[in-house]
């Protein structure tokens, strides 16, 4: 396997199901990998290549902190690697101890606004409030992912679900005010109700690889928008006849949605690209630099 593996994706990875055969007491050699009805990758950090993170997952647990991590921009992110793997979402708002009901219903709000038909669970792992609820939506079965940056409570969640402190734990940075990585490894946990669940460690860089797709089912609104577009290849920026732009002038459509929108296209559409069309783009970028501190030079 390892002489003909390809790329990452071609490797064993968390939640897979293989044949092996005994080599000696306790250890067993991989032999194959069998068919994977799901993928959930991301395009690793700094580096021009996909990143498989685990395999056969049905739902995704997003998990964000609701008192320092709170940002639906990154929901949407999330949310579209893992409509790229055929996977169902589900959000997690963790912490709602150190916020008041007023602050969570607000929050909550703003996501199901954002988000409609996306579910949205709350909990806290500090006292145990929505564990239940978050229990409750795992089954027999099945497998889970919990997916978030660091210091979000993710491997305080499955603590919980085990019903014991199985997984190491950090405080929050008290310098940086940011998570520290207390999973270093992803592991899959088989609870007693025979649901699956994996941990995975903080992802500081949630990169897209060729996501187009993805894009359009999370950014549904704007795709729809756009099939009245009066150009087939409207970029949605500038063009006349522009159905998002008309939406965005209305208010029918937020900035915020919008400017995430634009973003997360870009990225998806240029990683999409083939090396030489990249380098080609890159060679006139840089030419428009050069031509336009050319003529600031000549300005002073």
């Amino acid at each position: 396997m390892m002489f003909t593996a390809e790329n990452q994706s071609d490797y064993p990875v968390v939640g897979d199901v293989v044949t092996i055969s005994e080599t000696g007491p306790g250890q067993a050699q991989i032999q194959a990998i069998m068919p994977r009805k799901t993928l959930l990758r991301r395009k690793a950090a700094g580096k021009d290549a996909v990143q498989p993170i685990a395999a056969n997952i049905d739902v995704a647990f997003i998990v964000q902190a609701v008192d320092r991590d709170f940002n639906l921009n990154r929901f949407e992110r999330y949310l579209t690697i893992v409509s790229k793997g055929k996977i169902e979402p589900i959000i997690v708002l963790n912490k709602i101890d150190l916020i008041s009901r007023a602050e969570l219903e607000d929050k909550v709000a703003q996501i199901k606004g954002r988000f409609q038909n996306i579910k949205v669970l709350t909990a806290s792992a500090e006292d145990s409030s929505g564990i239940k609820g978050l229990a409750k939506a795992i089954k027999m079965g099945k497998v889970y992912c919990f997916l978030g940056s660091s210091g979000v409570g993710k491997s305080s969640i499955i603590n919980k679900l085990l019903g014991r402190e199985l997984l190491k734990t950090r405080m929050i940075s008290t310098s940086t005010k940011k998570g520290k990585h207390a999973t270093t490894h992803r592991e899959l946990f088989v609870l007693d109700n025979g649901g699956m669940v994996i941990d995975n460690p903080g992802i500081r860089e949630v990169g897209l690889g060729d996501a187009s797709e993805a894009v359009a089912n999370v950014f549904g609104h704007i795709s729809k928008l756009a099939k009245h577009c009066k150009f087939v290849d409207c970029t949605h920026d500038h063009e006349p006849g522009c159905a998002v732009l008309a939406a965005l002038e209305s208010g029918d459509l937020s900035r915020d949605k919008y400017l995430n929108y634009v973003k997360l296209k870009k990225e998806s559409d240029y990683y999409a690209m083939t090396d030489l069309e990249k380098r080609q783009k890159d060679k006139s970028f840089g030419r428009m630099v050069k031509n336009v501190m050319k003529h600031k030079k000549k300005k002073q």
